[in-house]
């Protein structure tokens, strides 16, 4: 908090700072960003349309364990190398990040070098507002009380979000590999999207699949000039993405609203939409079913895919240096396919169509004693 332009605007009243408008804060007000905001694209299809949907040349690596985490999302992959994996491979895993959300390695071997080739398997790279590196962004720790900086700049830096969700092509796949790290603290959490989706009621649903929430850089635009000190490379933007999105590789619905970004709905009355966003930020997190967290080493990584998953760094009170290396790449402009249905909903109704074509075929569910099978 040390950096906020308010500590040095100290009411005499209360010893605490005073909050400055953005218009007469000098860091904010004076900067012009150098770069022209990102236009809408059009990307390659998604490297997970293009993998073996029973992910045989992945699942066939020597040696490979495969370890759910829970059984929502997130899985660690054993006994395997990155940089190791071939084109097919690599699909595979895509197909895996889309279906568990995020997927974590342990003792990669991978150089920054080697990260950014392999992610460019995966798109085009994109880049994060305040990443100078045109390739690859830097990830530090979060050691500040972000309870107590709200109250002097507007982002709330240390919620779930989805990695720069305000771009009119939100990131498809982020991949974060850890150089540094402390013993303890500065875990990442990630929440599922689908999970959000399924766990709301019928009508919560039906209500929200016809919105657009408005997704802004506006808040962290401040913040990251104020409290980072970092200008960032171009101006504040807003976009509205359909509340709910469909996933273009596995067709299921997601919940496309997350703290970080999401201010509103496009739709609805500002106190309409405040209220919703109450209601969803209970909603994220109260979703310990459809949680899970990584402590992090070094040489870990996870891959994850933004559309079917929001994260956050868990701030803690370490001194030792956590830095890691983010790469992203675009993905395609967020749409809902009212003919999509959600993870849970497909599930019972595979469930149902086996049990009929048992029925069809004679089987009843059951052995000769009664017994089911």
């Amino acid at each position: 908090m040390a950096h906020l332009a308010a500590r040095a605007n100290v009411s005499p009243d209360s010893g605490f700072p005073v909050t400055l408008h953005p218009h007469f804060n000098p860091k904010i007000k004076d900067h012009v960003p150098p770069e022209p905001p990102h236009k809408e694209r059009t990307p390659a299809p998604d490297r997970g349309l293009f993998a073996n949907p029973d992910k045989k040349s992945l699942l066939s690596i020597p040696g490979i364990k495969v370890v759910p985490l829970t059984e929502s999302i997130g899985t660690v992959l054993e006994n395997v190398q990155l940089s190791a994996l071939t084109p097919q491979q690599l699909d595979e895993l895509a197909l895996l990040v889309n279906e568990r959300g995020v997927v974590f390695f342990r003792s990669q071997d991978l150089t920054t070098e080697g990260q950014v080739k392999l992610f460019e398997h995966y798109g085009e790279l994109d880049r994060h507002p305040s990443q100078k590196d045109t390739r690859h962004h830097v990830i530090r720790g979060s050691t500040i009380d972000h309870r107590e900086i709200l109250a002097y700049t507007p982002w709330p830096s240390g919620d779930f979000h989805a990695d720069t969700s305000f771009e009119i092509n939100p990131p498809s796949y982020s991949m974060l590999r850890m150089e540094e790290h402390p013993p303890v603290g500065g875990d990442t959490a990630w929440v599922s999207s689908y999970g959000l989706y399924d766990t709301l009621s019928d009508a919560m649903k039906n209500f929200l699949s016809g919105l657009h929430a408005v997704h802004t850089s506006r808040l962290q635009y401040d913040t990251i000039l104020d409290l980072w000190q970092v200008p960032p490379n171009r101006a504040p933007i807003d976009t509205h993405h359909p509340a709910v999105r469909t996933h273009p590789v596995t067709g299921l619905r997601a919940l496309n609203v997350n703290p970080g970004f999401v201010t509103g709905f496009a739709e609805l009355k500002k106190y309409e939409g405040d209220k919703i966003l109450d209601f969803l930020n209970y909603h994220i997190h109260s979703a310990d079913d459809h949680y899970v967290r990584f402590k992090w080493e070094v040489g870990s990584v996870a891959l994850w895919d933004n559309r079917a998953v929001i994260h956050r760094v868990i701030p803690g009170s370490y001194e030792t240096p956590r830095r890691g290396i983010r790469t992203t790449v675009f993905g395609e402009k967020p749409y809902f396919d009212p003919k999509s249905e959600g993870r849970l909903e497909r599930q019972k109704r595979l469930k149902a169509e086996r049990e009929n074509e048992d029925k069809a075929n004679g089987v009843n569910g059951t052995n000769g004693n009664g017994v089911s099978h």
